[in-house]
């Protein structure tokens, strides 16, 4: 697994996805508001890799899908050295289809109580492309809930339809700023400042305990992270 070196300074944990040597000047300010930079060193990952990068005029966290491996939502990358059970985060991505021609949607999104072993998570993630699509099926799709390895999002939309996921606008490829409250077994998305959350989950399906933080990403698609703050609550 390969690691990237995080500099971090608590309470709250405040993480910005600004990429190892990318513009002095942008890092500097980010510190002054009181984010940190992620330099590079302190990330494990999971069938995605995750390089440096600059999108729409910021430096961020590029993470995409290994495409030599075959797993469909066991792809993040989670932080080290830190854990949380109940959180408010705060983080801006933007996702996009790396080939217009497939069924990507521009998945990107975050996974939350991450066990040491990486092998279960709960994650929360958005499908761009479908907040403006003409049909409205697909726009019904625009966010989606997950919990690996029981629930993949076919068994939740089968057994279970429309329960696990929602219309919210979105912009393709364009920032969006996406905030998760987790309290106990439910959590709730809030999309670009909107009061009123865009998805809300009551029963969460792992068990209530403190896990990881990640930033997730889907198959055929890029997702770009920057500005990931966590910051823990109390029930």
């Amino acid at each position: 697994m390969k690691r990237f070196r995080l500099i971090l300074f608590t309470p709250p944990i405040i993480l910005a996805m600004c990429p190892a040597n990318a513009l002095y000047a942008e890092t500097t300010r980010a510190e002054a508001s009181g984010f940190v930079s992620l330099e590079a060193n302190n990330l494990t990952v999971k069938n995605v890799a995750v390089k440096p990068s600059r999108y729409r005029g910021s430096a961020a966290a590029l993470v995409t899908v290994d495409p030599f491996n075959p797993a469909d939502d066991d792809t993040f990358a989670k932080v080290d050295g830190i854990a949380f059970t109940d959180f408010t985060l705060d983080v801006s991505v933007a996702g996009k289809p790396i080939d217009t021609t497939s069924s990507a949607r521009g998945f990107v999104g975050i996974a939350f109580r991450v066990s040491d072993d990486l092998e279960r998570f709960e994650a929360i993630y958005i499908r761009p492309t479908n907040g403006r699509a003409d049909d409205q099926l697909r726009r019904n799709h625009s966010t989606q809930y997950i919990s690996h390895p029981g629930y993949p999002w076919e068994k939740l939309r089968n057994d279970y339809p429309g329960q696990y996921e929602s219309y919210v606008d979105l912009e393709a490829g364009a920032w969006t700023r996406l905030r998760l409250k987790v309290r106990g077994s439910s959590a709730r998305l809030y999309v670009n400042g909107a009061k009123q959350p865009a998805l809300i989950v009551n029963d969460l399906k792992l068990p209530v305990s403190k896990g990881g933080i990640g930033v997730w990403v889907g198959p055929g698609s890029e997702g770009y992270f920057k500005s990931l703050r966590v910051t823990a609550t109390q029930r």
